[in-house]
């Protein structure tokens, strides 16, 4: 049978980019945030072996997530959201993503037990690449060269070969993130992610001292889970788990060449990741990314930080969710701990008198970067977590649901993040400092976090 003549099957993607003009309007628009390679000799290559490419995950996958957030979105589930601040081709190997994986499913098992509630696994994986960048430019000792924004557009070292914009990266990308996701598919579908397994990961880190704190809630939680086998609980059916990919939608030349038309509803889907999310720096209502994103059938997230207007959001919700659709919108607020008590109310007050049905999750990493004596971009682990706890609280005074977590971490012992019960110190940074970008919390302050976000939960979900 001839590739023209074959019907796709139910939930897949017809052949080649979606043909949709409403979704080359943006091409019109205001953009910030992007490289500059439309010119290169490559650009037209590139783009078009990119939309000639399978799709990287499949519209029925994408459907079944907003399923979840709907249900996290009246307050039935719970996100967890992690993963590096920006992915690069180097770390994409076997073992740096099963410990991404690994800490990703060891800190939903705890919050699962906490929320008495699903949670939805998510990782800021397979297609994280591009990073927006407060300057174009970067300069070294005299030295002017484009900054560094991220694996797809250019390469970190500090030589005008390496820092130049090509778009070969994007087909990169696309290999690095077909990779990738085969391997996670693999972890989460194979036996990786049995229940039994994964709880007995957390053993390794209650064997620390440092970590006693919890040492309750864990028993709680390896007593819930020998009473299930003792009852003869399905554990096949525990052995595999969801897992689904996100990543900022920031160059759109990419996220176009891969947005497919589904097979079952004609309808375009960006098949880069089930989960695509509009930065704080590229959410204007009336510029691109907010347009282009607003006509793809994806869950979509958006940055919100503490400058943002009350106005303005409500205006998102009616460009991105005109049918005010459960699982459609995810809020991603980013206040800082000093704003997050202030800020937050009222924008969650309007929204909620709207009528809209929104996920509230929180990302308390961006709000509170800071440069350490010694000079490196850091996160004090104690500000992360005020924020979380601000979070909680605003939303309980307020009787909405905090619908999730978003998190910059890594399965790797790394020391970027100060602070913790194993507390990282600014003289670790020398020879532990790995992140090419933001500094993420590290394997252990990732499930101290995740220890002490379960307590909330479970304190919660007593007093409803």
């Amino acid at each position: 049978m001839s590739e023209e003549n074959r019907t796709p099957l139910p939930g897949s993607s017809v052949a080649g980019p979606a043909t949709d003009p409403q979704l080359d309007l943006w091409r019109e628009l205001p953009i910030a945030q992007q490289p500059t390679w439309r010119e290169h000799k490559d650009y037209q290559s590139s783009i078009k072996e990119l939309g000639s490419r399978p799709p990287l995950v499949f519209a029925g996958e994408v459907d079944v997530l907003r399923e979840r957030l709907a249900a996290a979105a009246q307050g039935k589930a719970f996100l967890l959201q992690g993963g590096d601040c920006a992915e690069t081709f180097a770390d994409a190997t076997a073992d740096k993503i099963s410990s991404r994986v690994r800490t990703i499913l060891q800190m939903a098992v705890v919050l699962t037990y906490g929320a008495s509630m699903p949670v939805i696994k998510m990782g800021r994986m397979a297609g994280q690449f591009a990073k927006p960048r407060s300057s174009n430019d970067e300069t070294r000792d005299g030295v002017t060269l484009p900054a560094f924004r991220g694996d797809i557009v250019n390469g970190f070292d500090f030589t005008p070969e390496s820092r130049a914009h090509d778009p070969k990266r994007m087909v990169q990308a696309y290999n690095t993130s077909s990779a990738t996701l085969n391997l996670i598919r693999a972890f989460t579908q194979g036996g990786f992610a049995d229940l039994r397994s994964v709880h007995s990961w957390n053993s390794g880190f209650m064997a620390n001292p440092a970590h006693s704190a919890y040492e309750q809630l864990a028993g709680e939680i390896d007593s819930a889970i020998r009473f299930m086998d003792a009852c003869g609980a399905d554990f096949e059916a525990l052995k595999r788990t969801e897992f689904f990919a996100s990543h900022e939608a920031l160059l759109l030349d990419y996220e176009r060449a891969l947005t497919r038309t589904d097979s079952r509803t004609g309808l375009p889907y960006a098949t880069s990741g089930h989960f695509l999310w509009i930065g704080e720096r590229t959410r204007q209502l009336d510029h691109a990314h907010v347009d282009f994103l607003s006509r793809v059938r994806n869950p979509i997230g958006v940055k919100l930080g503490p400058t943002t207007d009350p106005e303005d959001v409500l205006a998102l919700i009616d460009k991105l969710d005109p049918n005010r659709e459960p699982g459609r919108l995810t809020f991603i607020t980013r206040m800082g701990a000093k704003n997050i008590r202030e800020k937050l109310p009222n924008l969650v007050e309007k929204v909620t008198a709207s009528g809209a049905q929104v996920l509230w999750v929180t990302d308390p990493m961006h709000g509170n970067t800071v440069t350490s004596q010694n000079g490196y971009k850091t996160r004090n682990f104690e500000d992360v977590m005020d924020e979380v706890r601000g979070f909680f609280e605003v939303h309980d005074s307020l009787g909405t649901f905090p619908g999730g977590l978003h998190v910059e971490m890594t399965g790797d012992d790394v020391a970027e993040c100060l602070g913790g019960a194993d507390p990282i110190r600014e003289e670790d940074f020398d020879s532990l400092y790995e992140s090419l970008c933001d500094p993420r919390l590290n394997h252990r302050q990732s499930l101290e976090m995740a220890f002490l976000v379960s307590s909330a939960l479970q304190s919660r979900s007593r007093n409803r």
